[in-house]
């Protein structure tokens, strides 16, 4: 069983305690080996609980202050203010948390979709959100930077984590005409695939959608799909024809 974990940075958010977990140093076994950080999945839930207790303490706060929501793939953001308990937030349909409180570490949970962490070290307010390509083009990106600027960020860095790249990321015709639907300007996120069908550069589009709002953005570039050791992936999973999947968990406090 491993006991250390694999936690990602980046430098954009240097000054902020921030990580991007892999599936090492976790608890769970079988299909979800590693750190399963997902309540919706069907791995045992002490064993879980055991996983993000894990992810707390590298965070430095107390279990009860790794706040998540229960995510819908929505433009739903939820700002966590003072008075307000950090373990209820995950009642709430939300796919997006905002907070200007120390001591609280946001988190989201994610297996191809985009994991974003957010930032104004100065101002001291944070965000994470989480973004699948229903999401991003829904506008929980810019949705996540209006919480915070109404929180009183200014200066906002945003850093997307392990993700599903294009090169792996195969789309139907209909998905990418509904997207060019909503823009012409979209079909550079597009390019044709090996099997004639298009693949969708998801990564590229959540860092157009953030830029556009004025943040700083960066992606680490890991893929989700294309890294099994390290990363959980729904669509690998849908591949192998595999009963479930683990969650990623990523989080950011200040």
């Amino acid at each position: 069983m491993q006991t250390m974990l694999e936690i990602l940075t980046h430098p954009l958010l240097d000054g902020v305690r921030h990580g991007f977990f892999t599936r090492k140093g976790g608890a769970s076994s079988g299909l979800y080996a590693g750190l399963n950080c997902g309540r919706g999945s069907e791995d045992q839930a002490a064993i879980v609980a055991v996983n993000r207790g894990r992810v707390a303490e590298a965070m430095g706060v107390p279990r009860d202050h790794l706040a998540g929501v229960h995510q819908v793939h929505s433009a739903t953001v939820v700002t966590i203010a003072e008075g307000d308990d950090p373990d209820k937030m995950r009642e709430i349909q939300a796919d997006a948390l905002v907070t200007a409180r120390p001591g609280i570490a946001l988190s989201v949970l994610t297996a191809d979709c985009q994991p974003v962490l957010l930032a104004d070290p100065e101002a001291g307010v944070i965000g994470a959100a989480h973004a699948g390509w229903k999401g991003a083009i829904g506008g929980v990106l810019e949705a996540t930077v209006a919480a915070m600027r109404a929180a009183g960020a200014e200066n906002i860095r945003a850093v997307i984590g392990p993700t599903i790249s294009q090169r792996a990321y195969e789309v139907g015709e209909d998905f990418m005409e509904d997207f060019i639907a909503e823009d012409d300007d979209y079909s550079r996120f597009f390019s044709g695939g090996p099997n004639g069908r298009p693949m969708f550069d998801l990564p590229s589009f959540g860092l157009s959608r953030l830029r556009e709002t004025g943040a700083e953005a960066e992606w680490t570039g890991h893929c989700t799909y294309s890294d099994p050791a390290r990363f959980f992936s729904y669509r690998r999973a849908t591949h192998e024809g595999a009963a479930d999947y683990g969650r990623l968990i990523s989080a950011v406090v200040l």
